[in-house]
């Protein structure tokens, strides 16, 4: 049996976490005294590592006033979350769950997460939508240098065993698809995230809903 590693991007693919990105983006920059980005700019840089993300919103800041950023964000994002709660702040997309639990549920599959997210972040959404024990190796801002780098990819495979013909990454933004290109992996693109899918053009195919996630990857991996 030919094992498979399939690769998840997290906000605008597994969960819909747009209102708490534009809100903590609000929060980060009227904490500082600066007006905040206008949405089109903030979702562009949905999936890149903060530091990375401040540089590209606040480019004429400097070091400590981007740093500072930083944290706002993250404070202002944690409190966002425990008052109104993970299910409501960062709902799953329609499908998401049914398609996770099918892909859990086959002997082939193995399960990943690469995300621009903290370790804490990404645990915590986990937790608050019951996902503990899908994801067997979580990839996160922490601990590598933001997307499109392919270090989050690579880690993803040396940990597992796999080779990369035998792994596919899922995501919304350019930033996956030129991640999954740097690593030698096939993309595949979903059209319900931040990015336009004319942005997606390093993707191997592109879905429009969770329902044709099963075939895309049969696909992809030469299994139709």
């Amino acid at each position: 049996m030919r094992l498979k590693l399939v690769i998840f991007d997290v906000d605008g693919t597994l969960v819909d976490s747009q209102a708490d990105i534009l809100g903590s983006m609000h929060g980060a920059f009227a904490g500082q005294g600066l007006p905040t980005p206008s949405r089109s700019d903030i979702l562009k840089i949905v999936g890149l590592s903060l530091d990375v993300a401040m540089l590209k919103l606040a480019p004429d800041e400097g070091a400590s006033s981007r740093a500072a950023l930083v944290e706002g964000y993250k404070h202002t994002y944690m409190c966002r979350r425990e008052e109104v709660g993970t299910k409501e702040s960062s709902p799953l997309y329609s499908g998401a769950r049914a398609a996770l639990d099918c892909l859990r549920a086959r002997d082939d599959v193995l399960l990943g997460v690469a995300t621009g997210k903290s370790r804490r972040g990404l645990d915590k959404l986990i937790e608050g939508h019951g996902l503990e024990g899908y994801f067997l190796t979580r990839q996160v801002a922490d601990d590598h240098p933001s997307k499109p780098h392919p270090s989050m990819i690579l880690a993803a495979l040396s940990e597992m065993g796999m080779e990369r013909a035998d792994a596919v990454m899922v995501g919304d933004t350019s930033y996956d698809m030129d991640m999954a290109g740097a690593a030698g992996v096939d993309g595949l693109g979903v059209g319900w995230g931040y990015h336009d899918t004319a942005a997606l053009g390093a993707a191997a195919e592109v879905i429009d809903t969770y329902a044709d996630l099963d075939a895309a990857l049969d696909r992809i991996f030469g299994e139709t």
